[in-house]
C-alpha cells in the first residue's frame, strides 16, 4: 500500500515563519528529508521515533544528487510511509519541487503541495527593503542567480529584465555576482543603482550588506561573502536605513547572541520565544524529559482517591498542576473533587496554570521558592492540617519537613520525574569549546545537574556565562563549581530573560 508525499516549504530560516500546514505535516511524519537550509529548530515538531534524513545541498557540495532525492521520496512512499519533503524557502521557487512530483507522478504516488515563505520577499523585508513600495517600485522580478551549469547559453532574458523590472531579486547569486551585475550594466540598468547582499536572512545571524550594482561583486569579494545569500537591486534598498528593524539592538538587543537552552523540550518554546524576540539565536539541548513517576502515580492516584481528607494542596510547578488533574481526571473526578481545601503554589507560572483548571490559589508567595511559602503558610494552618504536596520525585525536602516540623502531616506524592537526556554531548562540548554559545540557561537543579552529566565535565561551561531562574537553581550550579554570571531576581522565565538583556547588552 502506497503512502504520501508532501512537498513542504519550511520558510527562509526563522522557524516563526513555518506554515501551519507545515507544522501539521511533519507531525504526522513517518520520514522527514530536509536540506541544508531548513532550519533545524523546525524538526522538534517531529516525533521522536520518525526518520530523518538529511540530503542538504550547499555551494559545490551536495549530499545526494537531486536525481537520488527523487527516487528516495518515492521508495519511501512505496513502503507506506507518509514522507514530508522538507525544503528552505518554496518547493516550487527554485526549488526543484517540481522535478520531485513528476517522478512521484510516474510512479503514481499521491503527493500535496505545502508553499513556504520564500526568501524572495521575506528576507529583504527583515532587512528593511520592501520589494515594492509606492511612488518607488510597482513590480519586482525573482530570478535564479545560479543557473543549470549544463545549459550552452542564459535563459535569462537580460536586455528585456534589466530595465523592465523596477525591484530584481536574485537567488543564490553570490558566487555568480561578477556574471549578474556585469550583465545587468551591460544592458542599461545603472550602475549607481542601489542594491544589496542579504546573508542567512531572516536568522539570528543575518548580515546585510548595502552596496550598488557596480561595486557589488567587489564587496563580495573584499568583505569574503559567502551563501547563503540573495541580491536585490533597486530603488528600495534606500529605504533600509528608515525601515531596517530586525538588525537594530535598540528593538532587539539580544541580536546575535547565542544562547543554550536546556529545558525539557516541551517546555522550551517559551522560553526561546521570549529570547527570539529579543534577536538571540536559540540552541535548544533539552536534558530533561518529563515523564510519569517511578510507582506509576500510584502515590499520587492514592491521595486522589482521599482527596477529602486533605486541607490544603500545594503546587511546586506546572508539571506538578497538570499531572495532577490528569490523575484526577482519570479517575473520573472533576475539581469539585477538592471540596473546601485551600491551595498555595509557588511561582505565578503556576499559579496561571491553575487558573486554566479553575483554581485560584489562595497563597502565592512573591518570592517563589519553598522557604517563602512556609514562611506565608505556617500561621494560618490549622491544628494538625493535613497537607497533599504533589510535586517531582526528584525535590527538595525544606518544604515537607519545614511543615512537619509546625506538626503538620504531610503526604508527598510523585506527580512525575525528570529523566536525563543524554545524548549530543560530545557535539556541545565542542562548540561550547569553540566559544559557539554565548549563554547557557539553567531553568531548574535539575537541568544543571544533567547537562553536566551530558558533557561530562564542567570545563566546556566555563567557556560561556552562565543564567540561572533563581537562588536554588544557582546554588546547585556553584555544588559543581560554577559561578553564574546571571540570576534572575524574578524567577520566572520572563524574569530569566529580563537578566540576560540586562547583563549580555
Amino acid at each position: 500500500m502506497s503512502g504520501k508525499v508532501f512537498l513542504v516549504g519550511a520558510g527562509p530560516g526563522d522557524p516563526r515563519l513555518l506554515t501551519v500546514g507545515a507544522m501539521n505535516c511533519l507531525r504526522e511524519a513517518d520520514v522527514v528529508v530536509y536540506d541544508h537550509l531548513a532550519d533545524e529548530s523546525i524538526l522538534a515538531h517531529v516525533p521522536h521515533g520518525a526518520e530523518r534524513i538529511y540530503v542538504g545541498k550547499q555551494s559545490c557540495k551536495h549530499t545526494m544528487r537531486q536525481e537520488d532525492i527523487n527516487v528516495l521520496l518515492a521508495d519511501k512512499a512505496q513502503e507506506g510511509k507518509t514522507v514530508v519533503r522538507l525544503k528552505g524557502g518554496d518547493p516550487f521557487v527554485f526549488g526543484r519541487g517540481g522535478e520531485e512530483a513528476l517522478v512521484l507522478l510516474e510512479r503514481n504516488i499521491p503527493f500535496e503541495v505545502l508553499p513556504g515563505v520564500t526568501s524572495a520577499i521575506s528576507v529583504p523585508a527583515y532587512a528593511g527593503i520592501p520589494v515594492t513600495h509606492r511612488g518607488v517600485a510597482v513590480s519586482f522580478a525573482v530570478i535564479t542567480g545560479h543557473e543549470d551549469p549544463t545549459k550552452a547559453e542564459s535563459h535569462i532574458r537580460w536586455k528585456h529584465l534589466a530595465t523592465g523590472v523596477d525591484t530584481l531579486v536574485f537567488l543564490m547569486g553570490v558566487a555568480n555576482l561578477p556574471v549578474i551585475t556585469k550583465n545587468l550594466i551591460e544592458n542599461g540598468r545603472p550602475a549607481d543603482t542601489p542594491a544589496a547582499i542579504i546573508r542567512w536572512g531572516t536568522r539570528a545571524n543575518q548580515e546585510t550588506y548595502v552596496t550598488t550594482v557596480g561595486e557589488a561583486a567587489e564587496m563580495v569579494q573584499r568583505d569574503g561573502i559567502r551563501p547563503p545569500a540573495i541580491f536585490i537591486v533597486g530603488e528600495v534598498v534606500r529605504l533600509r536605513e528608515q525601515l531596517r528593524w530586525f538588525d537594530r539592538a535598540d528593538i532587539r538587543p539580544l541580536l546575535g547572541k547565542r544562547i543554550l537552552v536546556t529545558r525539557a523540550r516541551a517546555q522550551a518554546s517559551a522560553l526561546t520565544e521570549q529570547l527570539t524576540a529579543l534577536g538571540a539565536s536559540c540552541i535548544e539541548t533539552p536534558v530533561i524529559r518529563i515523564a510519569p513517576p517511578p510507582d506509576g502515580y500510584a502515590a499520587l492516584d492514592h491521595a486522589i482517591e482521599d482527596i477529602h481528607v486533605y486541607q490544603w494542596l500545594i503546587f511546586t510547578s506546572v508539571n506538578g498542576v497538570e499531572h495532577f488533574f490528569a490523575r484526577l481526571h482519570h479517575a473520573g473526578k472533576d475539581t469539585r473533587a477538592l471540596g473546601y481545601a485551600k491551595i498555595a503554589a509557588i511561582g505565578s507560572a503556576t499559579a496561571k496554570r491553575l487558573r486554566s483548571f479553575g483554581i485560584h490559589a489562595d497563597i502565592v508567595p512573591e518570592e517563589f521558592r519553598a522557604e517563602a511559602l512556609v514562611e506565608k503558610l505556617t500561621p494560618i494552618l490549622p491544628p494538625r492540617a493535613r497537607i497533599l504536596l504533589a510535586r517531582a520525585q526528584e525535590a527538595r525536602d525544606v518544604l515537607p519537613e519545614s511543615l512537619r516540623a509546625h506538626g503538620a502531616t504531610v503526604d508527598v506524592a510523585s506527580a512525575y520525574e525528570t529523566v536525563p537526556e543524554l545524548d549530543g554531548g560530545s557535539e556541545l562540548a565542542e562548540r561550547l569549546m569553540r566559544g559557539e554559545i554565548d549563554v547557557v540557561t539553567f531553568t531548574s537543579s535539575s537541568t544543571v545537574k544533567n547537562l553536566v552529566q551530558q558533557l561530562g565535565n564542567i570545563t566546556p561551561l566555563q567557556q560561556t556565562k552562565i543564567a540561572c531562574i533563581g537562588p536554588v537553581t544557582a546554588d546547585t550550579a556553584r555544588s559543581f563549581a560554577l559561578e553564574p554570571d546571571i540570576v534572575a531576581e524574578n524567577y520566572t522565565i520572563s524574569g530569566l530573560v529580563n537578566a540576560i538583556k540586562e547583563c549580555v547588552q
